[in-house]
């Protein structure tokens, strides 16, 4: 199986993960699972570690993003107030340094400060989609345009056509999730 069709499927999966999570279904989670698994191979192979193990967190919060989902109770979209997001900047931007000095000193990454941002942000991003935080979406719409610059800089042209399609269906999400939550409350 050549990259290019390992990406074009990851990019599928990838699009159909993040369309159901928009639209706040469950199966979301098994596509995203595929998704990353085929990214696993894809961040490998363009010497982008940060990216590459970041999956492997994926794979994790793909199974515990269902079985949060999937309680009896349904988690319900909800807001986290300005000073979490403030902590969680600080906080990432800090990681994101240390993580981007080892990646400069200790690898060849390809990018070693933008794959480490985009390596510590999208943790917490995750996290935010798993809790059905609102503001994941305003992350997600930053992080995937990073996201496409950095696979259109490895030549990964498919993956990064999805990061630009992921920035329109994060804009969607957020409005989305915003009138699912204002209509609950």
């Amino acid at each position: 199986m050549t990259i290019l069709i390992i990406e074009i499927l990851a990019v599928v999966f990838g699009l159909l993960y993040i369309i159901l999570a928009s639209l706040e279904k469950i199966w979301c989670w098994l596509f995203g699972l595929i998704s990353v698994i085929l990214y696993m191979f894809i961040f490998l192979h363009g010497d982008l570690y940060g990216q590459f193990a970041l999956q492997f967190f994926y794979l994790i919060m793909s199974v515990y993003g269902f079985f949060m989902w999937k309680k009896p109770d349904k988690t319900k979209i909800k807001e986290w107030p300005i000073w979490v997001h403030l902590l969680i900047i600080f906080l990432g931007s800090i990681l994101s340094l240390i993580l981007g000095f080892i990646f400069s000193e200790y690898t060849n990454s390809a990018h070693p400060s933008l794959d480490a941002l985009i390596t510590i942000f999208s943790l917490f991003a995750t996290i935010m989609v798993t809790k059905k935080i609102l503001e994941n979406w305003l992350y997600w719409i930053l992080l995937d345009i990073l996201l496409c610059y950095l696979c259109f800089s490895i030549s990964s042209y498919v993956a990064a056509s999805q990061f630009i399609i992921f920035t329109i269906i994060a804009i969607f999400g957020y409005f989305s999730w915003n009138k699912k939550m204002r209509q609950n409350v």
